[in-house]
């Protein structure tokens, strides 16, 4: 009998546990061999990382499903690197990363793999979130968070947990309502603090209409981007001299209606 502690009926069909250690084998050899991965600490490749990470990203955003697997490899190779650089310090190695995030799985889904009843995707998170604190020894829901996430995607998640314990507005209208006080109180003001009370209270009225603000933004950018390569490439037909913003705009506009027509 097995005990493993999945169901028997999950097990990848086609299993290649040696493909794995060939990945690790491949990065300890770069480790040991090349001159450049010789030199690197965690730290040094800590951008890395995360550029990896906003690639996978991007990826998912277009639908790219071959740069999505490519950008998944890199993210992996990170994984493994950090891994092997800690073995070589007596540290951990992907195994042991690899069963304690195994663990953490089951410990953190007992719906699945235990008793406890769960039927909604809020009774799901309620026991997630109840699991994590007692795991990190903290009686802060926002203690989860990590302090380096990006300014918008970390007053989401913590907006996120404040509400998993009923700390949240009862509606999208009232975080509107909020987001209309803040745009007066920064209008008196106009200082940075109340800047950033607006836009809190924005990813707050964001998060309640099911809209994640990091990614609202992220798209925003890239329309602004593709609009702009448009106005400098219809400007590039045209005198410097000749163009104003009123001019300029006339080429935004047109930028929009061809995003539209297409």
């Amino acid at each position: 009998m097995s005990n493993k502690a999945y169901d028997a009926a999950y097990a990848d069909p086609d299993d290649r546990p040696d493909i794995y250690a060939d990945f690790v084998a491949i990065v300890r050899q770069l480790r040991s061999e090349c001159p450049w991965d010789r030199e690197q600490t965690h730290g040094s490749v800590t951008h890395l990382l995360i550029e990896e990470a906003y690639e996978a990203v991007r990826a998912i955003e277009v639908g790219d499903s071959e740069e999505l697997k490519t950008e998944l490899g890199d993210l992996l190779l990170h994984v493994v690197f950090h891994s092997v650089m800690a073995q070589e310090a007596g540290n951990f190695g992907m195994k042991d990363v690899m069963e304690a995030e195994i663990a953490k799985l089951v410990r953190r889904h007992p719906h699945v793999f235990g008793a406890v009843k769960a039927e909604s995707v809020e009774e799901v998170l309620s026991n997630w979130e109840e699991i994590k604190r007692k795991e990190g020894g903290s009686k802060s829901v926002l203690a989860g968070v990590p302090d380096a996430l990006p300014a918008l995607l970390c007053a989401y998640r913590m907006q996120e947990k404040a509400a998993g314990i009923g700390f949240d507005f009862a509606s999208p209208e009232d975080a509107m309502d909020k987001v209309a006080e803040e745009i007066e109180e920064f209008r008196a003001a106009g200082s940075e603090d109340e800047f950033g009370d607006l836009l809190f209270s924005m990813v707050n009225h964001a998060r309640l209409m099911g809209i994640n603000p990091e990614n609202a933004l992220r798209g925003a950018n890239e329309r602004f981007k593709r609009r702009f390569q448009h106005v400098e490439h219809r400007l590039a037909d045209h005198p410097a001299e000749d163009m104003g913003l009123e001019e300029m705009d006339i080429f935004w506009e047109e930028a929009k209606r061809l995003e539209r027509a297409s």
